[in-house]
């Protein structure tokens, strides 16, 4: 799933998004607006993960998404 792709699909992924990281609150999803770069940095902040981790993680969150 590539960029445009998270913001094109913004409203249905950020309940599913919420459901996978349930610290994330609306405010970080606003502020986010389907940008990746966004989000991961929301992720790394909320979860105290490396950047590494936080790719990782948004990574198999997005291949599980697309089989959907």
């Amino acid at each position: 799933m590539n960029s445009d792709r998270i913001e094109g699909n913004w409203k249905q992924l950020s309940g599913s998004l919420k459901e996978k990281w349930g610290k994330l609150t609306d405010d970080d999803l606003t502020q986010v607006d389907g940008k990746r770069e966004k989000l991961l940095g929301k992720l790394q902040e909320r979860y105290g993960l490396a950047r590494d981790k936080a790719e990782q993680e948004l990574r198999q969150f997005e291949q599980m998404s697309a089989r959907k």
